[in-house]
Formats: structure tokens, sequence, C-alpha cells
């Protein structure tokens, strides 16, 4: 099977989630995934501004949704704080469980996570050992509802542990389970001062789904300090990434699974996939 190109569900501001899929679908597409999730009730959804997909929504009714337009759910996204303090108001472990029971219910094998930047004085103060605990102590149950459910949760480069191969080698150490594998991200990882290429040499058939990114020789002075952005505004394969090379690469070590552009504009959505598609991909 070839590697399948879908896109990710946040492509117009101040829009809902059907608006999202309609323009995903219109643009060609059969795959997206669940791009933004929250649990509780979403005052934006109701009143037309926001595509949030409640994690305590009847999941059969999101998926409704994808079906209706001939769309099949790749991945929930659900992007964690896992280095800061737990509390109420952060997106963590409790969110993460949520996540893969819904998808769990409707057949999504993966939801895709990761621990983010710090921005409190104790998350910026953990050691790397402290750090690689800390994630892994907020993933133990979300892995062990994983199993049950049978969906695996990918670890995807978008924070300072992640977004290095020493970092995510750590974490692949210290979790003992099988409901654990990988999302390449190709923007984050190299704004983080990763190569994608090597990522996916390290790492091979733990990689379960890949994000697509490509980012502006502007960015250059930001890799190392900054580890993640949400989407690219320039088409993929006309920036300063080794898309070619990861491509290659991810056809090396056998890869035929799903992957998902992360770009915003008309023009760059439609020059990414063109691109993608010349090297092998399948929309």
């Amino acid at each position: 099977m070839p590697i399948t190109l879908g896109c990710f569900a946040l492509v117009d501001p101040f829009s809902t989630l059907d608006h999202q899929l309609d323009r995903v679908r219109d643009w060609g597409f059969s795959f997206a995934d669940v791009t933004d999730t929250g649990d509780g009730a979403v005052l934006g959804n109701h009143f037309g501004f926001t595509a949030v997909a409640s994690l305590d929504a009847n999941p059969w009714d999101i998926k409704r949704l994808f079906d209706e337009r001939g769309l099949t759910i790749t991945s929930y996204c659900a992007h964690s704080d896992l280095l800061d303090p737990t509390a109420p108001w952060r997106y963590g472990t409790s969110q993460i469980m949520k996540a893969v029971r819904a998808a769990g219910t409707i057949g999504v094998k993966h939801v895709v996570t990761t621990e983010g930047e710090p921005v409190t004085a104790f998350g910026h103060g953990l050691s790397f050992d402290e750090a690689i605990f800390t994630i892994a102590e907020k993933l133990h149950e979300p892995l062990r509802v994983a199993e049950d459910y049978g969906v695996t949760i990918l670890l995807e480069p978008h924070g300072p542990y992640t977004g290095t191969i020493d970092g995510t080698s750590a974490l692949l150490e210290r979790i003992d389970s099988p409901a654990l594998g990988l999302n390449l991200d190709t923007g984050n990882l190299w704004l983080a001062g990763s190569d994608p290429v090597e990522y996916v040499r390290t790492f091979g058939d733990r990689i379960q789904h890949v994000h697509w990114k490509d980012l502006g020789a502007e960015w250059e002075e930001k890799r190392g300090s900054v580890f993640g952005c949400g989407m690219s505004t320039i088409a993929v394969g006309s920036g300063v990434i080794d898309i070619d090379g990861a491509f290659a690469e991810l056809q090396a070590v056998g890869y035929d699974g799903h992957s998902t552009l992360e770009v915003g504009g008309d023009d760059a959505v439609l020059g990414s996939a063109e691109y993608l598609v010349g090297l092998g991909a399948v929309k």
C-alpha cells in the first residue's frame, strides 16, 4: 500500500468542522484527521466560529460528519501539556484518555499527542530525567486504556524532548507499552534542530503516522529554540526541509501508512498535495 495523503481539518479560520471537511473534500482528499479537540461544551461550535470536536460528544456523530463527505478519519489529535503541573485547565492525561476512547469506539487506530513546551517555572526547571519521568507518568494510564481499545498513542515531535532523537529514544526506553508509537512531523522536528531523515532511520517501524510541513529560510534562526508550529504557510517541497529525503527514507523502511498535510492557504495546500503525489503519495 502506498503512503496515503490527507489534510488536517483547520484550513479556514473561524469556521465550523463541517465547513472544514467540505473544503478538504472539495480539494480531492479522501483522508483527514480530527484536528482540534477539547472536552466539555464548546461555545464556538454552537455559534459557528470554531471547528473543535468535543471529546465528550458522541464520537459516532463525528464519524458521520466525515462519512457523509467520503472522508476517512486517520487519527485523533490530542496534543497535550505534559511538562507543567496537572491542572483542570491544562490539556493532559484525562483528555488523552477521552480521545483514545472516542477513537477506539469508531475504529480509529491512532491518537497523536506530545509534551508541548512548558509555560511554568516548574516545567522549565525539570532536569532531563525528571522530564522523561513526568511525561511517562502522565501517559501511563492513557496507554493502558489504549491497549484495551486497540488504539496506539503516537508521540509527535512538538516539544523539547520529543523534538530530539535522544529525548524520543529515552521516552521509548522508559515507557514499556505496545500501545506507544511515533508520529513524524517534518516541520516540528526540523524546527527543534533535528533531522527528519535521521529520525526515520533511527525509529523505522515505530513511526505509524506522518505530518508534512515545510518551512522557509526565515525560520532557520529559530531552530533549537522553538519546538513546533501548528502549520506551514508555504507548499511542501518549496522550503528548506529535506522532504524528498524523508519521503524516500520512509519508503526505504517500508512505511505504508497515513500522512497528513499541516499547511495553510489554498495554493500551499494544493501545491503540497501535487508535490507529494509526485513522490508517490496517494490522496
